[in-house]
């Protein structure tokens, strides 16, 4: 034995591996969420996802329109399921190999609501208008850059506005889907009610797979066909769509959530500015041809240049007049004829400020006299009887001078002239019930206004 074999040298313990340092886990998309999956060549499975779809119209009915009317496009670039504004549909391959039929339905689902909700327009119309940052959110970490995380927040605002009533019954609510209750905060609020009212930079980093194209929220994106691109639908299309799908759900209104019944109410009813369009509304009447127009010798003609020795009046517009025709029968309330009065002094700001040239009628069954407006607030409506407008247009037209315009205040139970009366005609109608009857005479109709007036609701 050598003396090497006798005494060897101890071997050198391995040295333990540096401790891997520890990180929050970002959870992936799950099954039916979202996320890249699959490999490039994995062929799209047309009939799975064709099957969810009919999965998808026999849950809910009342979107067969809207889900055969997109177009679907395969596209190995996109994470999961994407739409945008034209009504195409982009698919990865990889995300329905992988996608349970029942929960491809759901998505189906939740792809076409954004584009029936208008989140395309709408969330252009956010970021036109608001600052993409909440408050604080600019400096916190994990926050993606601006253009990508104001994306992202409108996208999150908008699948927290139809996913709190699109799943269940015969949707399953898939692991991961993104919820108001993720931030706390109630269901059935507006994309736009959840981007003013929460920070979602918690979510960014969690959520920075989600993306449901520029359907969800406004922004194109790169594999998009745009505008110009096939089997898009024109507005006029797309507007069609809307309308039967609407259509659908107030003809069978048990079938639908009440956020769907919601939506079916304003899709095509939208609340206008009703001030406005009865401001608008008496400047047209009042700027019409022939409206305060009159020949004066003030200011001679200019074709009297061409004519020695004749001097020719020139026309000159002067500030028309308006007559106001309040309705003061018994079916019309007092805070509705207090409105009437708010309408009186919009009136007269609407022809210039000239309040000498307003003048106000108070009409139940019979008309009152014209009294000239000073102060709205100071004028004296008496009424509370049976409702004929007819004699407030012939009080109108008996004063003098007569006046260019006549507007109409009413509820719009009242007989109307059977003939135009010799100037414009504005009617504001307060709103009432469809269902609405009159007790002593339940079969009465009221008379719709007749088709020379220019017609508005005061809301």
């Amino acid at each position: 034995m050598t003396e090497a074999t006798k005494h060897p040298k101890p071997r050198p313990m391995p040295r333990p591996a540096p401790p891997r340092p520890v990180r929050a886990t970002v959870p992936g998309p799950p099954a039916g969420s979202g996320g890249p999956v699959g490999g490039p060549g994995l062929p799209l499975d047309m009939e799975k996802l064709l099957a969810a779809r009919l999965h998808a119209v026999k849950v809910r009915p009342y979107l067969a329109d809207a889900l055969f009317a997109l177009h679907v496009v395969e596209d190995r670039s996109v994470p999961t399921m994407a739409v945008d504004a034209h009504w195409r549909c982009y698919v990865s391959p990889g995300f329905v190999a992988r996608t349970p039929v029942e929960e491809l339905a759901g998505v189906w689902v939740h792809e076409v609501s954004h584009l029936l909700r208008d989140h395309h327009g709408r969330g252009e119309r956010y970021a036109r208008e608001h600052d993409e940052y909440g408050p604080g959110e600019r400096s916190e970490m994990g926050v993606p850059p601006a253009e990508s995380w104001g994306r992202l927040r409108r996208n999150i605002a908008a699948d927290f506005e139809i996913n709190d009533d699109i799943y269940g019954d015969g949707l399953p609510l898939p692991a991961g889907a993104v919820l108001p209750s993720l931030l706390r905060l109630p269901d059935g609020l507006l994309m736009e009610e959840y981007l003013r009212t929460a920070s979602m930079s918690g979510l960014a980093a969690d959520l920075a797979w989600l993306d449901c194209g520029s359907g969800a929220d406004g922004q194109g994106r790169p594999w998009e066909l745009g505008p110009d691109g096939a089997h898009g639908l024109s507005r006029q299309q797309r507007d069609a769509v809307r309308f039967r799908v609407a259509e659908g759900i107030k003809g069978r209104p048990g079938d639908a959530p009440e956020g769907w019944r919601r939506w079916a109410d304003e899709a095509f009813h939208t609340p206008q500015p009703w001030r406005q369009l009865l401001g608008a509304a008496v400047r047209s009447a009042a700027s019409a041809p022939g409206v305060g127009e009159d020949h004066s010798y003030r200011r001679p003609s200019r074709r009297s240049a061409g004519i020695p020795g004749v001097l020719l009046p020139s026309l000159r517009r002067t500030p028309p007049r308006v007559c106001v025709v309040i309705d003061t029968s018994g079916s019309v309330s007092d805070a509705e004829l207090g409105s009437a009065l708010l309408e009186v002094a919009a009136i007269s700001r609407a022809v210039g400020g000239r309040r000498d040239l307003v003048s106000v009628i108070s009409c139940d069954a019979a008309a009152g006299v014209a009294v000239p407006l000073c102060r709205a607030e100071n004028i004296a409506l008496v009424g509370g009887g049976g409702t004929d407008l007819r004699s407030g247009f012939a009080r109108a037209l008996r004063s003098r001078p007569r006046p260019d315009v006549i507007v109409a205040l009413t509820d719009g139970q009242t007989p109307w002239p059977s003939a135009q009366p010799p100037c414009r005609t504005v009617v504001g109608l307060f709103p009432r019930p469809a269902h609405a009857v009159d007790e002593e005479t339940p079969d009465y109709v009221p008379d719709a206004p007749p088709p020379w007036a220019r017609v508005v609701t005061i809301s």
